[in-house]
């Protein structure tokens, strides 16, 4: 697919934004779930190793009973987590799908990702989240390893591939969730649910920070994943200054489901660096916080603050299109406002099976429905990186992102563009 540009001011064509071009620019997706992001021939061959049933027996079935183009709401888009939570219960399987994600991501010019998912959902007796983390990240570096071996990354021609673990909290859940969340609710059945909810968080954030600092492993942030709508991310305050204190990343799902207060609730209860969706961050309307009188005041501050923070939106088109029934035309959606206001912003898969999607795919989608041009564009790929949770230095983050800004003008000017 190709969209053409203007001619210049000498009536010369203009090169062309193009799919290849795009496939092979340098990208991140810092918001993508491990667990809604399985190949669906892999989906069905664990399901047959480990006689979990499914729906449908073939990728085909899969898509037309299970992950559809389109959804009824967000509830019925989760729907399908269900399938794949439940052949992620051992590390082959884990490690597995962890591996063919990253490659996968490698195949369509992604340079780095931050895969997250909640582990505590793939426990059982014996199989606790640390034995989740391990092998997520032996997925990891096996495939870092067979990409990164490559002689023009070996030579610092071009970048090399790296990946980090986001480790989700729940802001929800039942008995019927895990062993774990079983075992949680049992132990603290005399305390409101709401506070069994936070506790959790922060045995989850205490998991994370041990994976890190006494195995080494990858882990370079936390993530609030669920229903916002009554479940207010507040209650996991502590857990999220435990992770500040350990200075791990922070991101919320926020704004997605729910109104800006949302977000004002991520970034001053829980810290947020980056927010996950944020789409209606600019909607007054959405606000159903009563003491907030002047919505459209609250909404105007509200995006300044997160733009003069840079705290980073993971913006996830495809994702919302599925799940918010109001957004019908992607011409109408809020990235467009976002682009406009100039926050820093990075487009993400969210899901690739469940969503049907790539890192490409968005891209390709953007420059189409909001008409981006090559230099936003040149900027809107680099947000990714300088804005991830990069597991290493801040001086081996800026050689890095150095790296990938060089390799990002070589392939702008191999199809005919000048330097951004």
């Amino acid at each position: 697919m190709r969209f053409a540009l203007r001619d210049d001011e000498n009536g010369m064509p203009r090169p062309t934004i193009t799919e290849e071009l795009l496939r092979e620019l340098p990208k991140t997706d810092l918001h993508i779930h491990l667990d809604g992001s399985l190949r669906p021939e892999t989906l069905i061959e664990l399901a047959r190793e480990r006689r979990v049933k499914l729906p449908a027996m073939s990728p085909e079935g899969l898509y037309r009973k299970v992950f559809k183009e389109s959804y009824a709401d967000l509830p019925e888009y989760l729907q399908g987590f269900v399938y794949t939570t439940a052949v992620l219960r051992d590390a082959e399987a884990i490690s597995r799908v962890t591996y063919e994600l990253c490659r996968d991501a490698q195949d369509e010019g992604v340079r780095y990702m931050e895969i997250r998912f909640a582990p505590q959902l793939c426990t059982h007796e014996g199989f606790d989240v640390l034995d989740v983390l391990k092998a997520t990240a032996a997925g990891i570096a096996k495939a870092e390893k067979e990409f990164n071996r490559r002689a023009a990354i070996r030579n610092g021609i071009e970048p090399s591939f790296r990946a980090g673990i986001v480790v989700c909290a729940m802001r929800f859940f039942t008995e019927d969730f895990s062993p774990t969340y079983a075992e949680v609710l049992a132990a603290l059945a005399d305390l409101p649910r709401e506070q069994v909810y936070g506790i959790a968080s922060e045995a989850v954030v205490r998991s994370a920070i041990k994976a890190r600092d006494e195995l080494g492993l990858p882990v370079v942030g936390i993530d609030l994943a669920g229903p916002e709508r009554g479940y207010p991310a507040a209650t996991h305050k502590r857990a999220y200054e435990l992770a500040h204190s350990a200075f791990l990343g922070k991101t919320v799902h926020a704004g997605e489901d729910y109104g800006p207060e949302s977000i004002f609730q991520a970034i001053t209860d829980c810290r947020a660096d980056r927010i996950g969706h944020g789409t209606w961050l600019f909607h007054a309307n959405r606000i159903e916080d009563r003491s907030i009188i002047d919505g459209k005041g609250y909404v105007e501050r509200l995006a300044r603050y997160v733009a003069d923070r840079r705290i980073t939106l993971e913006v996830c088109l495809t994702s919302n299109l599925q799940t918010l029934p109001v957004l019908t035309d992607l011409r109408k959606h809020p990235f467009r406002k976002m682009l406009q206001e100039r926050l820093s912003i990075t487009l993400c898969t969210d899901n690739r099976l469940v969503s049907r999607t790539t890192v490409t795919a968005e891209y390709l989608k953007a420059v189409e429905a909001f008409n981006i041009q090559p230099g936003p564009l040149a900027h809107l790929l680099m947000y990714g990186f300088k804005r991830a949770f990069f597991p290493g230095s801040y001086r081996e983050k800026r050689a890095y992102v150095r790296q990938v800004l060089d390799y990002r003008d070589a392939v702008f000017a191999k199809h005919g563009f000048p330097a951004p």
